[in-house]
């Protein structure tokens, strides 16, 4: 059994994380983790700190890296407005394969993680289900900048690319901009707390709107399976879960494991209105003996506020995937009521 060398940029991240661990279950893969924070070695996992932003500090860390065959690429710089992502994400990911390339001459593939950005979901009802080929839209928007850089830098190349495009991810993942399943856990957790009912918090048409999801998990696979089946190659492909859902039928079902009533859906800003919650929370960790994580970083309201927008149809198509070989699915309702489950056996949340 060959074994190859995974670089996962972005290894802290709910993506990134989930991937390490997967990639390490395979049993043939040596992986290297790259973060801001760096983590903790065990077994066939390494990891390394690194400013990706610095290209001194990226050709430093990074020279050494000679045995690296596949760059999986799920790492993400936030900034306030869609024209400012551009410039650091777009650098963070060529730094990365220029000097990998430079130095690797095993590579073989590089996976970018992308999204529905690349089809317009952020600015407002785009054309569904969004399939592959879907038409340009108007920039800026860093995923589609991202592709083109590797589709020029990889022609005439012998490594090839692949493109993931998931719905929302949900995982377990602390410290992270956009998880959704953290967000959900940590408000019915609160309201549970103070013994209020859990009402949505989203455009009332969020409601009733068609969404989908992607767990972790099944993401991980597939980006193994695009990144190791020679048919994928210089190609996206969109991965779900397989099944749609509205947050009217699915929101009391995830009151429900809280043991939580529901009331009629209320707007509200998360960002806003959970801002004041740090002294509530840090009484919950000490009273219900939970990890003692910051409140920082079990909250992600903003990316919350951002979803829960969503008072339109927001769903792919994923047929490419299974027409080319991918066929591993997951129920939805399935998939929160494990990581929240997973959260408190974890003592993350009460």
């Amino acid at each position: 059994m060959d074994t190859k060398t995974a670089l996962v940029v972005g290894a802290r991240g709910v993506i990134g994380g989930n991937l390490v661990q997967h990639l390490a279950g395979l049993g043939d893969w040596d992986i290297i983790g790259l973060s801001r924070r760096g983590g903790v070695d065990a077994g066939r996992v390494r990891h390394i700190a690194v400013d990706l932003l610095d290209r001194t500090d990226t050709e430093e860390k990074l020279s050494g890296l000679t045995a690296v065959t596949h760059v999986f690429y799920a790492a993400y710089q936030d900034r306030p407005s869609w024209a400012e992502l551009v410039a650091p994400n777009l650098a963070m990911l060529a730094n990365t394969v220029e000097v990998i390339e430079a130095v690797a001459p095993g590579l073989e593939h590089v996976s970018l993680m992308q999204g529905y950005k690349v089809y317009g979901a952020h600015l407002g009802p785009f054309a569904t289900p969004a399939k592959e080929d879907a038409p340009a839209h108007m920039p800026p928007e860093f995923n589609v900048d991202q592709q083109q850089f590797l589709e020029a830098r990889q022609a005439g190349k012998a490594w090839t690319w692949s493109a993931l495009r998931p719905s929302v991810v949900c995982g377990i993942g602390l410290g992270n901009p956009m998880n959704l399943a953290m967000v959900i856990a940590v408000y019915a957790s609160i309201s549970k707390e103070l013994g209020i009912p859990l009402r949505f918090p989203g455009k009332p048409g969020a409601y009733t709107s068609l969404i989908e999801m992607t767990d972790a998990g099944l993401l991980a696979k597939a980006t193994v399976w695009a990144a190791t089946d020679p048919a994928c190659a210089n190609q996206a492909y969109n991965i779900t879960n397989g099944d749609l859902f509205r947050w009217e039928s699915m929101w009391p079902k995830i009151a429900a494991f809280f043991d939580l009533d529901t009331a009629p859906p209320l707007p509200m800003s998360l960002a806003t209105i959970m801002d004041d919650k740090t002294d509530l929370w840090d009484t919950m960790v000490h009273k219900r003996h939970l990890e003692p994580i910051p409140y920082g970083d079990v909250s992600s309201w903003a990316f919350g506020d951002f979803v829960f927008a969503w008072d339109y149809d927001v769903l792919s198509d994923s047929s490419k995937a299974r027409r080319a070989g991918f066929h591993d699915y997951i129920n939805t309702e399935d998939m929160f009521m494990s990581i929240f489950q997973n959260l408190r056996n974890q003592r993350i949340i009460p």
